[in-house]
């Protein structure tokens, strides 16, 4: 096994040295500021690090008011977002010889979906499988998709299968989604209908022997690894066996909102001292003010009505134990209710407090549209100027936005790649 520790410092500085895409010409002090947001909008790299893939004419609770997905090519077009994660995901399931097959079913039906986009001239997308790839794209006028995975319970208990994923254009890994599987932890411990318990914890205390072999793995094809959704000993560990830079595509600062889905500081600060990225996600049940007692008093009492655990995941996190579709429907509503339109105002006050603690190259977006997220102002990614408008309010500057949007996944992706060739 690598030693982590021998190539760290050299990796970090050898990423140092990628800076964000430049933002060629000044912005007129006197342009008001959406003029001065579109104009850095239009300049710099614009990159969602993660986006669920739909299935067209499949029925689904996660797409826009037009049934269509949030980040179809004529929303990302007209958005101005020039490169989005399409994560291969797959939710929880059986962990079992039937059970990771159909997960295998679904990964690939997801897979052919993408590249069905990429395949229509009309669509102006390409699949990017490198950064210079990434960056052609942009320079092109098309959008970029970079493939993303995530739920190793797609692979069984095989870490071989990463290879397979790899060759097919997936370069960014996420080992668990709701629920542990064989290779980790989950930040959400799944409900089990039949048993009435939830899992435990933790099953492995972080990562298992598959998970580590899975990490080294990634690390080896020159894939980005996302601990998004681990646990959290599952994300120190990999900070410990990683020698390249990581991502959490999608996650949100515990601090201001105290779900088990977002970062504890302790991960933060890690993360900054490995050079990676976090990247803010508009999902309103993990920006809620969790330090209001009211509102904490009020979700928890709709939980008891419902007949659902009161601690910990919530707000949306345990509304699978709820069998009867009606009443999931009505407590759903009940809590949609009480925590009211999200802002983008509250996804950048995450962003704020970890720009604060680790610095602003380390910070990026990643909407999880498609499953769930969406706020007030940024439903899908035709909205996404109005996140570059708020970074100009809040006193960014014309760099450190193009760090934000896009320049610093791509450091990341830049680091992994370099990763590899040291290995080969």
């Amino acid at each position: 096994m690598t030693r982590a520790w021998l190539l760290v410092p050299a990796l970090l500085a050898l990423a140092a040295c990628q800076t964000a895409p430049e933002v060629t010409a000044p912005v007129p002090d006197e342009a008001t500021t959406q003029d001065r947001a579109r104009t850095i909008h239009e300049r710099v790299l614009v990159l969602d690090a993660h986006a669920d893939i739909e299935i067209p004419g499949k029925p689904s609770p996660y797409v826009g008011s037009d049934g269509r997905s949030r980040v179809e090519p004529a929303k990302l077009h007209r958005g101005g977002v020039d490169a989005v994660v399409m994560a291969v995901a797959v939710g929880p399931g059986p962990r079992n010889a039937a059970g990771f097959a159909a997960a295998r079913a679904e990964a690939n039906e997801k897979l052919a979906a993408v590249e069905a986009l990429a395949a229509d001239p009309a669509n102006a997308v390409v699949v990017a499988r490198s950064s210079d790839e990434l960056v052609q794209a942009h320079e092109d006028g098309k959008a970029a998709l970079i493939l993303g995975f995530q739920n190793a319970r797609i692979l069984g208990s095989d870490v071989t299968g990463l290879d397979e994923f790899h060759a097919a254009g997936v370069r960014v890994f996420a080992l668990t989604h709701m629920g542990h599987n064989d290779f980790a932890d989950s930040s959400r411990p799944l409900f089990d209908a039949e048993t009435g318990m939830h899992e435990p914890e933790a099953e492995h205390a972080g990562l298992s022997p598959l998970g580590v072999a899975a990490v080294e793995r990634i690390q080896a094809l020159g894939g980005v690894l996302d601990i998004s959704q681990l646990s959290r000993r599952a994300t120190l560990q990999v900070l410990d066996l990683t020698s390249t830079p990581v991502i959490a595509s999608h996650s949100n600062a515990r601090a201001l909102c105290d779900v088990s889905r977002n970062l504890s500081n302790e991960e933060i600060d890690r993360i900054g001292e490995n050079g990676g990225v976090i990247h803010l996600a508009p999902f309103r049940g993990y920006l809620f003010d969790s330090s209001d007692p009211q509102l904490d008093g009020a979700i928890r009492a709709a939980r008891r009505a419902a007949g659902v655990a009161e601690d910990s995941y919530y707000p949306f996190e345990l509304y699978w134990e709820i069998d009867d579709p009606e009443k999931r429907a009505a407590f759903v509503g009940a809590i949609s209710d009480l925590l009211g339109p999200g802002s983008v105002d509250a996804m950048l006050d995450h962003l704020d407090y970890i720009v604060r603690r680790i610095g602003v190259d380390h910070v990026g977006i990643g909407t999880d549209f498609n499953h769930g997220s969406g706020v007030e102002g940024f439903q899908d990614a035709s909205e996404a100027l109005n996140v570059t408008i708020g970074l100009i309010e809040r006193g960014y500057d014309n760099q450190q936005i193009a760090k934000i949007w896009g320049g610093n996944f791509l450091r990341v992706l830049r680091a992994a790649e370099r990763g590899r060739a040291a290995r080969e």
